[in-house]
Formats: C-alpha cells, sequence, structure tokens
C-alpha cells in the first residue's frame, strides 16, 4: 500500500461521511429550532435587546 492511497482513501472517507456528518447535524439544528416547546424561549431571546435595562 502506498502513502497515496492511503491519503485518497482517508479523503475520500471525510469527503463522503463529513458531509453526511453535516447534514445530520444541521437537520437536528433545524428540529431543535423549530420544536415547538422552544418557541417562547426564542421569543423571549429576540424581545431582550429591546428591553430597557
Amino acid at each position: 500500500m502506498t502513502p497515496d492511497s492511503t491519503y485518497e482513501k482517508v479523503a475520500e472517507f471525510a469527503a463522503t461521511y463529513g458531509l453526511l456528518y453535516l447534514m445530520v447535524l444541521f437537520a437536528g439544528v433545524l428540529v431543535y429550532a423549530f420544536w415547538p416547546k422552544n418557541k417562547k424561549k426564542f421569543d423571549e431571546a429576540a424581545r431582550r435587546p429591546l428591553e430597557e435595562d
């Protein structure tokens, strides 16, 4: 096994499974952000900068 073929295998693995990992992570963030239970928390956080001290 040459070092070039090892690098190519690692690069292919990282490109394939890295993409899948990021897609799953992105889907998880979307689910968290749009989960109905979190609406009140996000609405309060959105109004916080407009409140006076």
